[in-house]
């Protein structure tokens, strides 16, 4: 499947499709049972033309396997979802049952997950607002058994239909693919950017809008973390653009006679060189 979204936009890398199926693709990349693993990490090599799937045992940490549509997994958290909660905000070190949990894996994680197991990553200020943006995300258990990442470019249309297609995009192009969602509706609240972990940005909050009447794009790596993995991995400064299918089909028919074939589009492109 091509995109003329893609085309337009002369973006770097691939457009990814996300696919819920029950049928799991040969020679994919995956997580190993049990072992710790990143999600975006994922993402970029499936930008890099890779096809990822993750089940629901191999879907790389708690908050992975919540993004992806595996339901609560932070019930699997050290220290369950009040651990969570901790480590999110202040730290175990303030809750005295966490600390006895993170003491015990301590010999199992690196020094860097350990520090902040102790310390917090101190995205939010109390454990009680962490509480808060748990019962806010938009959790599901999907009735898949794998989601897939795969190029775009490698869908058949005749044969297989996204859940949601990501685009990694700079921030021109994400200024354009703002532009591009509200070009032909009769409001201008197309996009949305939650605050919410990298993969939940391109998971459950599209997953979401997939299923409403008039579904919405999702912005996302406002998470740091999340952003720390893509620079690693792809060396650029980057956000995503999460959009259900039914929505990315609306935007890609809007492309001719858009402003992306206008003078200003033009030249905002030539700039850049």
């Amino acid at each position: 499947m091509e995109s003329s979204i893609a085309k337009a936009l002369t973006l770097k890398y691939e457009p990814v499709a996300i696919m819920l199926t029950n049928e799991r693709p040969e020679e994919a990349r995956q997580f190993k049972e049990g072992k710790f693993g990143c999600v975006m990490s994922m993402l970029a090599a499936a930008v890099r033309g890779n096809t990822a799937v993750f089940d629901r045992k191999t879907f790389g940490c708690p908050g992975g396997g919540t993004g992806l549509g595996f339901g609560n997994q932070y019930l699997n958290f050290a220290g369950g979802v009040e651990g969570f909660c901790y480590f999110l905000s202040v730290g175990n070190e303030q809750w005295e049952p966490g600390m006895r949990v993170v003491e015990q894996i301590k010999p199992f994680v690196g020094e860097d997950v350990y520090d902040d197991l102790v310390h917090g990553e101190r995205y939010l200020k109390t454990p009680e607002l962490v509480k808060k943006f748990v019962e806010c995300l938009p959790i599901i258990d999907l009735p898949f058994e794998y989601v897939v990442f795969k190029p775009l470019r490698e869908v058949n249309p005749e044969q297989e239909r996204p859940e949601v297609v990501v685009f990694l995009t700079d921030m021109d192009q994400l200024s354009a693919l703002v532009v591009l969602a509200s070009y032909d509706r009769d409001d201008n609240e197309s996009v949305i950017i939650p605050q919410a972990a990298g993969c939940q940005s391109i998971g459950i909050y599209p997953f979401r809008e997939a299923r409403q009447e008039r579904p919405r794009a999702v912005v996302g790596l406002v998470d740091i973390s999340a952003r720390v993995q893509i620079k690693r991995q792809l060396k650029d400064d980057l956000m995503t653009f999460a959009v259900p299918f039914v929505m990315f089909q609306e935007m890609e028919a809007n492309v001719p006679g858009s402003f992306l074939e206008r003078n200003t589009w033009k030249e905002r492109m030539r700039l850049r060189a």
